[in-house]
């Protein structure tokens, strides 16, 4: 069965860092495609950054381009974001996310209503 498990989250003061991980398991990477989404309390979930598995080619939302970094370890079947210069707007509960949808551009980032699986999602609080 295919899954996905979010770790890596935390509290971290403004302008600070964090990595979070996914484990994925169970799907064919040639068909599925990989993302970050965040929900902020009282907000609709958004995208945050997606992989191409096709050429590797990665997409931001314009609110963390320069500052995210997603990246992927095929060997070891695990998705990462890493966040730098983190800002208090940038506190949610942060989602990994699969679909059998190729990346072809931003686009996948507005596909939060028919992605096919969740992680069960870490929390980043971004305080002083």
């Amino acid at each position: 069965q295919a899954q996905l498990m979010e770790s890596g989250g935390g509290l971290v003061q403004p302008g600070g860092s964090l990595r979070l991980s996914c484990a994925t398991s169970g799907f064919t990477r040639e068909i599925y495609s990989f993302g970050w989404f965040r929900q902020a309390p009282g907000k609709e979930r958004e995208g945050v950054a997606c992989l191409s598995s096709s050429d590797n080619s990665a997409y931001y939302a314009e609110s963390v381009k320069g500052r995210f970094t997603i990246s992927r370890d095929d060997s070891n079947n695990m998705l990462y974001l890493e966040m730098n210069s983190l800002k208090p707007d940038d506190t949610a509960v942060y989602y990994c996310a699969a679909a059998p949808i190729p990346v072809s551009g931003r686009n996948w980032l507005l596909l939060a209503p028919v992605i096919d699986y969740w992680g069960q999602g870490t929390q980043v609080t971004v305080s002083s």
